[in-house]
C-alpha cells in the first residue's frame, strides 16, 4: 500500500516537471523570434524563474517521498508531511469554499462600484465645464484678476481622506453648483487629466495573514478569476518552507500569484497600511491580537475576512477572558452563538473607530466549531459618530428567555443638524415585568445587521452557478440559504424549546407558533446559526401572550408558585392568539424542501491538532480511534526496543 502511494506521488512530480520543461522549451523557442527590448528581458527572467523550478522538483523526488501525501482541494493540490509539521484542517473547507464565494462577489462588486464612480465623476466634470462656459459668456471682455489659490489648502478638494468612495460618489451626484464652488474648473479638468491613468482598476492583492501550508492562498489564485497577487505570511520557518513547496508544486499560476513570506503577520501589516484588498485572518485561536494591524492594511472600501476558533470564549464559558480579549461580556443564552458574531463585529469597529474607519458587515456566519465575518472597511470621521447607534447591551433575564437591548447612544435631528447624545434607560427594570427575576447584562454587541441580503443573494446565485467548483457546496449552500431568510434587522432570537420549558408545557409546531406571531401582525423568521431558533420584532409580552393563550389549550400540571413559569402563567393575556396556518409560516426554503441544517459529513468533524503538537490516544474525540490507532502503530514501529514498553502503557492507559 505504502509503495504505490510513493509510485503515484512520484508519478505526479514527473508529469508536473514534464509540464514545466515544456513551458520552458515554448518561452525559449519565444526568445529566438524576439527582439532586442524590454520584453526580451522579462522573457529571461521568466525562464530563470522556470530553471529554478525545475531544479526544485527534482530536489523535491530525491527526498523520501513516503514522509508526504498528496491532499487536493478545489483545484489546489498540496504536499503535507506526515508529522503534523504544519496545521492543515480538512473541517475547514467550508471556510474556504465560502470564502472564495464572498471574493468571487467581492471583485465583481468592486468592478461596478468603480465604473458606477467613474460614469458619476465624468459627470460631475462636464456639468463644471457647462457651468464654466455658460459663466465666461457672461463675463464678456472682463479679465480675471482673480489671484489663484491652492483650493487642497482650503479643504476644498484635499479632504478625501476621510470620505468614503460612497460619500464622494453621492456628494458629487447631489449638487454640481456645490462642485463648482469648492473646486476650481482648472483643477476639475487636471484631476480628471490625472484620473486617466487610474481608469484601469488593478486586480485585487490579497494578504493571507497566517497561511501555514498556504491550501487558502493556492485555491484563491487558481479558482478566483481577476485576483492579482496574493501574499502569504507564517511566522514559523516549518510553515513557510512547506507554503513555498506547496507553491511550486501547483504549476505556474500559483508561482506567479503566490508568493510566500517569514515575517510576523502583525508588524508586515502595521508596516503595510492601506495596501491590500482583501486581508484574511484565519488564526488557530483568537484573532484579537491582529485586528488592530489588520484594519489599518486594508484599503478603503476593502474587505476584511476573519474568523475565530475561541467559541467558548465567545460563547460566556470564559466571560472574564472575552472581555479581555473582545472587550464585551457574553453571555450563555441560547442565542450565545449569534451573540459571539456580533461580540467579533463589535471589536473590529472598535479597533477600525481609532484610526477614523468604521466597518459594513457582509455576511456573518457561524458554523460547526468556529465564526466567520466578511466586513468592508471604510474611512470617514463623520460616518464613524454613528457607531455608538450600532451597539447595544444586553439584559437576560435570570428565570425566563426574556431579553432587551439597550443602545448606546441616539440621535437628535433639528433642521440640518445631528446631535448625538447617550442612549435613553434603564429598559428594563430591577425585577423582569415577567416572571419577577434579575436581570444579568452583557455586551456590548453589534445590533446593527450583520448581513447585507443583496450580498448574500449575488453570494448565493454564484455558488449556485458553479456548484461544480466548491467541495463543500451542499454545506455553503444550505447556510446561505438560511441566512437570506434571516430577517436583518432583528438582534438574536429567541428559542420555542427553552419557551416552553419555562412554562413546563408541550412545544407547538414551528409552523404554528409562527402563525401565531404573524397573525399578531408581526415578522419571525429562523436563525442560520441554530436549527430552533426564532427571530421576530414582536416584544416579549406578546411572545409570552401566544404562550399563555397556547397553554389555556393545552393544560399544564400545577407548579410551586414561585417558579417563573407560574408566574407567567398567572397574569390573563392581553392578546388572544390566532393559532391559524399562516401563508407566511413557511420559508420559502421549506416550502420547496431546500435542505438548510445538514449533519457533519463524516465522524469526528472538528477541529483538528495544533501543528507540533503529539498524537495520543486522548485525541481520539478529536481524530477518531483508526487514525490514532495507525499514528501509534508507527510510532512504535520507529521507536527503539527500550521505550516500548512506556508506550504501551501509556496507550493501554
Amino acid at each position: 500500500m505504502q509503495l504505490s502511494h510513493v509510485l503515484n506521488l512520484q508519478l505526479k512530480l514527473l508529469q508536473q516537471l514534464q509540464l514545466e520543461q515544456t513551458l520552458l522549451r515554448f518561452s525559449r523557442f519565444g526568445l529566438l523570434f524576439s527582439t532586442k527590448t524590454t520584453q526580451q528581458a522579462e522573457e529571461e527572467e521568466k525562464e530563470h524563474t522556470l530553471n529554478l523550478f525545475v531544479h526544485d522538483k527534482s530536489r523535491t523526488m530525491s527526498s523520501d517521498l513516503s514522509d508526504y501525501k498528496i491532499i487536493k482541494e478545489g483545484e489546489a493540490e498540496i504536499l503535507m508531511h506526515a508529522k503534523n509539521e504544519v496545521f492543515y484542517n480538512k473541517t475547514q473547507v467550508n471556510n474556504r469554499d465560502i470564502s472564495i464565494a464572498v471574493l468571487r462577489t467581492f471583485i465583481s462588486k468592486r468592478k461596478q462600484e468603480h465604473e458606477a464612480y467613474l460614469s458619476k465623476r465624468t459627470k460631475g466634470a462636464q456639468k463644471i465645464s457647462e457651468i464654466d462656459d455658460s459663466s465666461e459668456l457672461v463675463k464678456g471682455d472682463v479679465p480675471d484678476t482673480t489671484p489663484t489659490e491652492d483650493h487642497k489648502s482650503n479643504g476644498g478638494c484635499g479632504e478625501e481622506e476621510d470620505i468614503s468612495p460612497e460619500e464622494r460618489c453621492s456628494t458629487m451626484e447631489e449638487d454640481s453648483v456645490k462642485v463648482t464652488e469648492e473646486c476650481s474648473t482648472t483643477e476639475g479638468q487636471i484631476n480628471l487629466s490625472e484620473g486617466k491613468g487610474q481608469r484601469e482598476l488593478k486586480p485585487p492583492r490579497v494578504l493571507e495573514a497566517l497561511s501555514a501550508s498556504g491550501l487558502r492562498s493556492l485555491r484563491y489564485a487558481r479558482e478566483v478569476e481577476g485576483i492579482g497577487q496574493v501574499v502569504a505570511l507564517d511566522n514559523d520557518k516549518a510553515s513557510v518552507e512547506a507554503c513555498r513547496r506547496n507553491i511550486k508544486f501547483n504549476g505556474s499560476v500559483a508561482v506567479s500569484k503566490v508568493e510566500s513570506h517569514l515575517a510576523d503577520a502583525r508588524v508586515y501589516m502595521l508596516t503595510h497600511p492601506k495596501e491590500f484588498d482583501v486581508v484574511d485572518l484565519d488564526p488557530y485561536g483568537s484573532p484579537s491580537v491582529f485586528l488592530d494591524s489588520a484594519v489599518q492594511s486594508v484599503v478603503d472600501g476593502g474587505m476584511l475576512m476573519c474568523t475565530a476558533t475561541d467559541m467558548a470564549v465567545l460563547c460566556g464559558g470564559n466571560g472574564e477572558v472575552c472581555y479581555s480579549k473582545y472587550g464585551s461580556y457574553p453571555l450563555r443564552g441560547k442565542y450565545c452563538h449569534e451573540m459571539a458574531l456580533r461580540i467579533v463585529l463589535a471589536c473590529i469597529e472598535s479597533h477600525a473607530n481609532r484610526y477614523k474607519r468604521y466597518i459594513v458587515p457582509v455576511l456573518s456566519v457561524q458554523m460547526d466549531f468556529y465564526l466567520r465575518v466578511f466586513v468592508r472597511i471604510y474611512t470617514s470621521a463623520s460616518a464613524m459618530k454613528n457607531t455608538p447607534l450600532k451597539l447595544s447591551y444586553v439584559y437576560q433575564c435570570t428565570g425566563c428567555d426574556s431579553f432587551h437591548l439597550q443602545p448606546i447612544g441616539r440621535t437628535i435631528s433639528k433642521n440640518t443638524s445631528v446631535r448625538y447624545l447617550p442612549g435613553f434607560g434603564p429598559v428594563v427594570p430591577q425585577e423582569c415585568s415577567d416572571c419577577g427575576k434579575k436581570f444579568n447584562m452583557g455586551g456590548p454587541i453589534w445590533s446593527a445587521p450583520m448581513h447585507d441580503q443583496e450580498w448574500v443573494s449575488a453570494i448565493l446565485a454564484d455558488v449556485k452557478s458553479m456548484k461544480e467548483r466548491y467541495p463543500a457546496y451542499d454545506r455553503i449552500s444550505a447556510v446561505l440559504t438560511t441566512i437570506s431568510e434571516e430577517l436583518p434587522d432583528v438582534p438574536l432570537f429567541l428559542s420555542l424549546h427553552n419557551l416552553c420549558a419555562t412554562l413546563k408545557c408541550t412545544s407547538p409546531s414551528a409552523i404554528i407558533f409562527r402563525s401565531a406571531v404573524i397573525n399578531a401582525g408581526y415578522r419571525i423568521s429562523g436563525s442560520h446559526v441554530n436549527p430552533l431558533g426564532l427571530k421576530s420584532d414582536a416584544p416579549m409580552e406578546v411572545i409570552w401572550d401566544i404562550m399563555r393563550c397556547w397553554v389555556k389549550n393545552h393544560p399544564v400540571k400545577p407548579q410551586p408558585a414561585d417558579q417563573p413559569g407560574s408566574i407567567i402563567l398567572a397574569k390573563e393575556p392581553t392578546l388572544q392568539a390566532n393559532f391559524a396556518r399562516a401563508v407566511a409560516s413557511l420559508s420559502k426554503a421549506q416550502a420547496k424542501k431546500v435542505a438548510r441544517f445538514l449533519p457533519n459529513p463524516e465522524r469526528h468533524w472538528g477541529p483538528k491538532l495544533r501543528a507540533g503538537r503529539q498524537i495520543t490516544s486522548k485525541h481520539v474525540s478529536l481524530l477518531g480511534p483508526e487514525a490514532i490507532n495507525g499514528v501509534l502503530n508507527q510510532e512504535e514501529d520507529e521507536e527503539p526496543n527500550s521505550k516500548r514498553p512506556r508506550t504501551e502503557d501509556s496507550v493501554t492507559s
